[in-house]
């Protein structure tokens, strides 16, 4: 895989930009209109479902992002991030580190999938 810490993919840039400013309408415009988001087992279709979503969980919450390693996969991108805001952090450890897997199509979003693992991985040095 393809370490793109340093180089972030245009898409996956503006995204972090637009999640922590905030920018709601940025944000949205990320992804394509009938892209799937899974957050927490919750599934939401479409950007008015990922609108309702990213309201509450991402700019009622205050969520920041900060990516520690980004890898291109065959599948998509992969981004491990730690996220602060203002959640309920009980039984969370610090730092939160979440795994995006993120689908691009025609430079959009076209899926996003943000898992809680309970070990992070990391690719083997070629």
């Amino acid at each position: 895989m393809k370490d793109l810490t340093n180089a972030l993919p245009p898409v996956i840039a503006d995204y972090i930009a637009a999640h922590n400013q905030p920018d709601p309408a940025a944000f949205i415009d990320m992804f394509a209109p009938d892209a799937l988001l899974n957050d927490a087992q919750r599934e939401f279709l479409g950007r008015d479902a990922i609108r309702a979503w990213a309201d509450k969980d991402v700019f009622g919450d205050n969520l920041k992002m900060e990516p520690k390693r980004v890898w291109e996969h065959p599948g998509g991108i992969i981004v491990h991030a730690k996220y602060e805001g203002d959640f309920d952090k009980t039984n969370l450890p610090d730092p939160l580190i979440l795994t995006s897997y993120f689908r691009i199509l025609q430079g959009r979003i076209a899926q996003l999938i943000i898992v809680f693992n309970k070990t992070v991985w990391e690719p083997e040095k070629t």
